[in-house]
């Protein structure tokens, strides 16, 4: 099993090389000067040499590489001149040195993603800190809402199998994985958050924090999170549908089964206590890799019901240019993705040893 970790993690850490360095190139060499889009139309000569020097662009790019790298990687080396992009400044960094080597100071820190071109050089950690638990919040409450009505539909149209409410059941599904993501955030905005705002009590945007009318308190504002929730988890409540209902019909036709109908139980004590718990097992599999895919997935929707996390800010930050932020967003869903995924294949490995081998 240690064998099978190590070469989980070995190939993730490649992975992350690669989508690091796509990053870095999709971010610096195509979009052109990043000195110049800082300064937008107020740029002269010596404002462009100051951006130029503090941020190493009038460096090599593959120097460049390095110092995105370095500024990365948990232990990384830092140069003991001021002048220096690798300096050790306490703004930049938080680190605690192990020890030098001449004028370097090899140090170990949490990953620095540079700051903000456009919030007065905010640090790219806390602009993600400040949304990323919003986005995390209406993940998780899509997971809940697609596990809970995805679980109890897919029951019914097993039991039902082939009568009309099954197969409105399998079209309902359908369609909730064919219709993008936006489509469906706007109709439910524009139909529950517009149209029958005065039986819902519903907004068509609003974030979970909201500030009063005076501009003194800011509170939760609970409501705001139905929506979006429910249409992120369209999808994936699309998807647990089909797979509990394929997974009960199987498991209903094994021989424990009929061995337990004819030890005299009744059918909902056959259902609760036997088949649904070992038909959730692929449900349990697929919704694992579905959770990072909410907070990808979330940017479109974020945007629409104007929920602050962080797929609207990367859409803000792709308005204005905020490669920081974009490059920063990214990378840490990107991160999160592969260690989402590493955790479910030692899931699938400790369940069953033959995917190890």
């Amino acid at each position: 099993m240690l064998s099978y970790l190590l070469n989980k993690v070995f190939y993730a850490v490649l992975t992350l090389f690669g989508v690091v360095t796509v990053i870095f190139l999709l971010f610096t060499v195509l979009p052109g000067d990043p000195a110049r889009m800082m300064l937008d139309q107020n740029e002269d000569s010596e404002q462009l040499a100051v951006i130029k020097k503090k941020y190493g662009f009038d460096k090599p790019l593959s120097l460049q590489y390095l110092y995105y790298l370095n500024d990365l990687f948990p232990v990384s080396f830092h140069s003991e001149n001021p002048d220096d992009y690798t300096f050790l400044s306490e703004d930049r960094y938080t680190a605690t040195e192990l020890f030098s080597v001449g004028n370097t100071q090899v140090v170990i820190k949490l990953p620095y993603l540079r700051e903000s071109f456009q919030k007065n050089g905010k640090k790219v950690t806390e602009v993600i800190a400040d949304t990323l638990p919003n986005t995390f919040v209406l993940a998780v409450s899509a997971i809940v809402i697609a596990i809970i009505i995805g679980v109890v539909l897919g029951v019914i149209s097993a039991l039902v199998k082939d009568t009309w409410p099954d197969r409105l059941i399998q079209v309902l599904s359908t369609l909730g994985m064919s219709v993008p993501s936006f489509f469906s955030a706007i109709i439910f905005a524009w139909v529950f958050g517009f149209i029958f705002h005065e039986y819902t009590g519903l907004n068509m945007t609003g974030s979970l924090y909201e500030v009063d009318d005076y501009g003194e308190s800011i509170f939760i504002q609970w409501k705001n999170l139905i929506l979006p929730a429910v249409v992120l988890g369209i999808r994936p409540l699309a998807v647990v549908i089909q797979l509990m209902r394929n997974s009960l019909l199987e498991v209903l036709n094994q021989d424990y089964i009929r061995t337990a109908r004819a030890k005299g139980l009744s059918e909902f004590q056959v259902i609760r206590r036997h088949a649904v718990k070992n038909a959730l097992n692929p449900v349990v599999t697929a919704i694992s890799g579905w959770f990072a895919s909410m907070l990808a997935g979330a940017v479109f929707v974020e945007y629409i019901f104007g929920w602050n996390g962080l797929g609207k800010e990367i859409v803000n930050a792709l308005n204005t240019l905020d490669l920081p932020v974009i490059m920063g967003a990214v990378l840490v869903i990107a991160t999160m993705f592969i260690i989402i995924n590493i955790f479910v294949d030692l899931i699938y490995g400790w369940l069953d040893p033959k995917i190890r081998v």
